[in-house]
């Protein structure tokens, strides 16, 4: 098969578009003809410092396509669904194995594209709201990177929970954008301090719940945004700066709290999240919930949608077609 592969970690043009052996289905796997592949921010961050399991290495989560194997301990899918599946690392790939746990059947009147962008954005924005962010009707939310994946799904499903949403973003046009999906106020990050403007926007009070991609110097940011009680979920380092020492001491005094979140633990340790996203993919099907893809590339040029993503001009999905 063809596949994106990489022998060395670095920037978009490590990747290398070659000739791998295909994949073996095991026990409990599904073995996938990939026809589109979603880039998730987890696929550049690996990319560019990640761990390699394999030389050369096949990055990438997410993907969704036609089943043409299946393991003999497999019953719920068979050769010819149409499937979307996670994983650690394959998805840059013409064909792909996933464990059966990690694999959705597509409903019908949902697209092979559309699909392949639902697990992972709209899991994380569900559980970093709801399970663990306990958002409330009523209550204000501040989405960071609110134009990526993860920031579209939370404020489609904040809104429709009645939350006020407020979301960060690196332009005034591309906060424009997102009032149409629920925003009801936006803080270009780049013009002003979010802090201040999330500050501004509740009185003084602060977020009751802050959505944190980006991490870094932002995460502490986050924190010192905050409402009484409030509930800061961090989920990434989309910011790409180092990790860095976050100051805890008002949390104590606020009765507020931090969590961190990753989905992945969250499916192999519960049935819940599973299900959940089993939902969120008939919502899609049904327009309650809308997928935004920016931008298509062919597998073989990995390395100019990995550079595009990092421009930073994307609103919403960038895929790859093998």
């Amino acid at each position: 098969m063809k596949a994106a592969v990489y022998y060395k970690t670095g920037a978009p043009d490590v990747f290398k578009y070659e000739d791998v052996p295909d994949p073996v289905c095991g026990d409990h796997d599904v073995l996938v003809h990939v026809e589109v592949i979603s880039i998730e921010g987890g696929d550049t961050l690996n990319r560019l410092g990640g761990a390699m399991n394999a030389t050369p290495h096949i990055v990438g989560y997410q993907c969704a396509g036609t089943v043409v194997a299946v393991g003999p301990s497999v019953t719920d899918f068979h050769v010819g669904n149409r499937v979307v599946c996670t994983g650690v690392d394959g998805s840059h790939a013409e064909l792909r194995v996933a464990n059966e746990k990690f694999a959705w059947l597509i409903p019908d009147g949902l697209s092979t594209e559309e699909a392949t962008c639902v697990p992972i954005a709209f899991g994380t924005a569900d559980d970093c709201l709801f399970e663990f962010g306990r958002l409330q009707k009523g209550e204000t939310v501040l989405i960071h990177a609110g134009a990526g994946g993860v920031g579209l799904a939370a404020i489609q499903m904040a809104k429709r929970a009645g939350a006020r949403v407020l979301a960060t973003a690196s332009s005034a046009p591309r906060l424009e954008r997102l009032k149409e999906f629920g925003l009801d106020d936006g803080i270009n990050y780049r013009d002003s301090d979010f802090v201040d403007e999330c500050r501004r926007l509740t009185d003084g009070r602060g977020a009751d719940v802050i959505v944190d991609s980006v991490g870094g110097v932002t995460l502490q940011g986050s924190l010192n945004a905050l409402a009484y009680r409030g509930r800061c979920v961090t989920v990434g380092d989309a910011g790409r700066s180092s990790a860095e020492t976050v100051d805890i001491s008002n949390l104590r005094g606020n009765n507020q709290s931090l969590s961190g979140y990753f989905l992945g633990m969250e499916l192999f340790v519960s049935p819940r999240a599973y299900k959940m996203i089993a939902h969120h993919l008939e919502l899609v099907a049904t327009g309650e919930l809308r997928v935004v893809i920016d931008r298509s590339f062919p597998l073989s040029d990995a390395a100019g949608a990995h550079a595009y993503i990092e421009s930073r001009q994307a609103f919403g999905r960038v895929i790859l077609v093998p």
